[in-house]
């Protein structure tokens, strides 16, 4: 039988092959995005406390009730917006699956969608593998700004939706209140579709807010919005996470949602709802994380490598030019191999494989590891 790809360029993604190098070589591992701490112990007894308590079938396909109404509270904690959590909000098998269903939802064959570079590997696929066409601009390289100009010029009756992400994996860059106002310019009075995805969206640092597109209302009444649990209580491993939009968007979504998933973690979601109850739990987080990056930059200071602004997200880039000319797969590679430090070559985010002799560092880990990688990183 001979089987047409219908993504032939497609293979495992770096972060797979990255994970499984660093475990071949003993490597520290700060190449995929995950922390090597466990979650808050009242949150594994939540877990507990419900798989014990026998809520262990399948739970309603759009989420628990008190997991939506959770995420209804927070989203107007945070941002003032209101979400109905019977019609405007569901929960889903983690952000890749809420994203990939979104594209599937709406993008048809011949669609265009805008994908800002560098972009998360999960966007280009959903859209390819159902018909569309991913259409690209890149963020500037200085600071990882978005080039609204460019974008403004990639718009035109085929475009369905543009896809942005904030605080931005892997540059740690964010959006701010002047870039949600030219977005908002260019799709109102359009269909155009906006798929943000915000994620590391309570980890944004140095005194910022998080700048969602839920806090713009006719920007919100375009939007589906995504975000992650596991990133937010250390739990990526459970692959929850949820979807905010308006009514009729939300329908068509959970069109899709039903097929795909069906039902996510039963358990799981009561947990999450409970231990969410307390706005400390995700409003500290941004501290938490700052201290974090503030550590690793402390610690591999008078290195060759060159950090760049670090805004938000758990990730931090480092320039090595002042280390080596290689190119940064091959480099990356050769780290893990040879010095058993794994880390991630920001090419790979590029369609083109644009090598500007950066790696991204995940600093989501205990503080013995980052010190371990720190004495690596110093001796470059």
């Amino acid at each position: 039988m001979q089987i047409k790809s219908k993504l032939p360029q497609v293979g495992t993604t770096i972060f797979t092959v990255m994970s499984a190098l660093a475990k071949e070589h003993n490597a520290i591992n700060l190449s995929q995005g995950f922390p090597d701490f466990d979650c808050s112990p009242k949150l594994m007894e939540l877990a507990n406390k419900y798989i014990n308590a026998g809520f262990n079938q399948y739970a309603p396909m759009t989420g628990t009730q008190a997991l939506r109404e959770r995420v209804a509270e927070i989203m107007e904690t945070c941002y003032g917006a209101k979400y109905h959590p019977d019609s405007e909000i569901t929960i889903t098998a983690g952000a890749t699956q809420a994203i990939y269903t979104a594209i599937a939802a709406f993008v048809k064959p011949g669609d265009e969608v805008i994908v800002i570079e560098p972009a998360y590997d999960c966007y280009v696929p959903a859209i390819e593998v159902n018909g569309g066409i991913a259409v690209y601009s890149q963020l500037n390289s200085e600071n990882f700004s978005i080039n609204w100009e460019d974008i403004k010029s990639k718009v035109n009756a085929k475009t369905k939706a543009i896809i942005i992400n904030s605080p931005h994996n892997p540059s740690g860059s964010i959006i701010s209140t002047k870039d949600l106002n030219e977005l908002e310019s260019i799709i109102t009075g359009t269909d155009i579709l906006v798929l943000s995805d915000e994620v590391y969206e309570h980890m944004v640092f140095d005194g910022n807010n998080h700048q969602s597109v839920a806090l713009h209302k006719v920007l919100a009444s375009q939007s589906i919005v995504v975000s992650s649990f596991g990133k937010t209580v250390h739990t990526t491993g459970w692959k929850i996470g949820y979807v905010a939009a308006p009514k009729e968007i939300m329908l068509e979504f959970r069109k899709v949602h039903q097929f795909l998933v069906f039902v996510v973690n039963h358990p799981l979601q009561l947990a999450l709802a409970d231990y969410l109850a307390d706005p400390q739990n995700y409003l500290e987080l941004k501290n938490f994380y700052q201290s974090k990056r503030d550590y690793f930059l402390k610690i591999t200071s008078g290195s060759r490598l060159i950090p760049l602004k670090t805004s938000g997200t758990y990730f931090q880039l480092m320039s090595y030019k002042n280390i080596s000319e290689e190119g940064d797969e091959s480099l990356a590679v050769r780290l893990t191999k040879e010095k058993k430090l794994a880390t991630i070559p920001l090419s790979v985010f590029y369609k083109e494989k644009k090598d500007n002799k950066l790696l991204r560092f995940c600093f989501a880990k205990k503080d013995e590891t980052l010190e371990k990688a720190a004495e690596i990183i110093q001796k470059l």
